[in-house]
Formats: C-alpha cells, sequence, structure tokens
C-alpha cells in the first residue's frame, strides 16, 4: 500500500485483474490545487461509483485483485502518457485547476511522487501474477458542463484499441442486461487507452475497457447492481480469452 495507489484482494497467475485509475478524490494535504473543495465531489476529480463497485466485485471473487490510483485524476491523471498534457491537468470541464500551473521541477516531483509508483506496481504485479484477462475500470458524466448539448444515453462503454478480443464478448453480455451499450462511447480506446496500452497491449494480455455511466453508479444499490452485472460479463467474456 502506498499513497499512489491501494490494493484490494491478490492477484493471482491466471486471474482477473481490476485497474481503476481514478477510484480517488484525495488530495494530499502538501498538494493545494487551488479549487473549490466542493468539486472532490465532481466528475473532474474522481470516477464516482467505481471504488464501491470494484470493491464487491473482489467480494464476490469475480475479480482476485483491484488495482485502484490513490489520488485525484486532478493531482495526477495516471490514465495519460507521462509526457502528456493532461496527465497534470490545468483545466477539467471549465474549471481552472491553478495548482497544476508547475515548473519542471514541480511536474517531475508529482510524476515520481504519484505516477510512477502507481504504474511500478501494475507491472511489477502484472509481472509476478500474469492475469487471463485485465478489466479496467472507469464511469462517466451523463452530461459535460462544457457540452450540456451533447447527450450521453448509454448505460455503459465498452473500450479497447488494437485488442479487440473481448469487446464483442462484453457488448453483447452487456446488451443481453438490458442495457444501452456504447461500443468506443462515449469516447474512444483508440483515442483515450493509455493504462491498458501500457500494461495489457504491451504485453498482450487480453483486456476490456468499462466505463459506468455515474448516475447508475450513485449509491449503494446501483453499485451492487452494476457489480452483479460486471460479475456475469466477466464469466461471458472468460470463455473468450484463448481464441
Amino acid at each position: 500500500m502506498s499513497e499512489a495507489w491501494r490494493q484490494l484482494g491478490e492477484a493471482r497467475t491466471g486471474g482477473i485483474l481490476l485497474i481503476a485509475d481514478h477510484a480517488s478524490a484525495h488530495v494530499p494535504d502538501d498538494i493545494d490545487l487551488g479549487i473549490d473543495p466542493a468539486l472532490l465531489a465532481n466528475h473532474i476529480a474522481i470516477d464516482i461509483g467505481v471504488a464501491e463497485v470494484a470493491a464487491l466485485l473482489v467480494e464476490s471473487g469475480t475479480v482476485d485483485a483491484a488495482i485502484l490510483g490513490g489520488v485525484s485524476r486532478l493531482v495526477t491523471d495516471c490514465n495519460r502518457d507521462e509526457d502528456a498534457p493532461g496527465v497534470l491537468p490545468i483545466a477539467s470541464d471549465g474549471h481552472a485547476v491553478p495548482g497544476n500551473a508547475l515548473d519542471d521541477a514541480g511536474r517531475e516531483a508529482r510524476l515520481a511522487r504519484f505516477f510512477r509508483p502507481y504504474h511500478a506496481h501494475i507491472a511489477a504485479t502484472v509481472a509476478a501474477h500474469r492475469p487471463a484477462m485485465i478489466l479496467s475500470l472507469h464511469s462517466f458524466t451523463p452530461a459535460l458542463a462544457a457540452h450540456p448539448d451533447q447527450a450521453r444515453p448509454w448505460h455503459v462503454g465498452v473500450l479497447y484499441n488494437e485488442d479487440e478480443r473481448l469487446a464483442p464478448a462484453a457488448i453483447a453480455a452487456l446488451e443481453a442486461e438490458g442495457l444501452t451499450v456504447g461500443d468506443q462511447q462515449p469516447y474512444s480506446g483508440k483515442l483515450l487507452n493509455a493504462t491498458m496500452n501500457r500494461h495489457a497491449e504491451a504485453n498482450h494480455i487480453p483486456y476490456v475497457g468499462i466505463e459506468m455511466r455515474q448516475d447508475l453508479v450513485g449509491d449503494a444499490a446501483g453499485q451492487r447492481l452494476f457489480a452483479e452485472r460486471l460479475g456475469r460479463m466477466c464469466k461471458n467474456v472468460a470463455l473468450n480469452i484463448g481464441q
């Protein structure tokens, strides 16, 4: 355990590993982002519902272990490449984040403290206990404040990049749950897939990225329901591993 990451469960070779980059809204006391603290409950700071759903999936035995990001995505966005501007966002959905206007030394210190240890732990876990499948878990807001005219009607999105092995089975399983499923929606894994590119695709490990709509996982009942749905999805998807 470290301030950069939190792990639930124990990784198992041949099992399912869950990775959740944006599962925390934590901002260390010695970091001042210069924002209204109320924004830490907003989608710009955390993927709402993800930590709770991840815990339920570990508790149920659907996944063996879950590695959760330890700090808010406003502190360091771990689902970015290290040299990407958005790794330390200076604005998000219309909100300025002035505390991230750092010089080179400040940027290096932030990455060394959070970004690199998080990814190093994932890499070490995958190397020591190669999973049969990685589940990348995120959630998305039903509407962006900056683009209120752009509706996001999907209940859940399935994201992937070059490795499409598990996506069709995941989409079919979620549609069978009666959900409106976005194939590469509300955004594309071809464009934003940094963590999975690094730890799944680079290691030829089958994976699927799941984006849950936040209003459906904002309370305990919704979180339980989604964990059950994802549990059934994982069982169906696992049948496609190795094909």
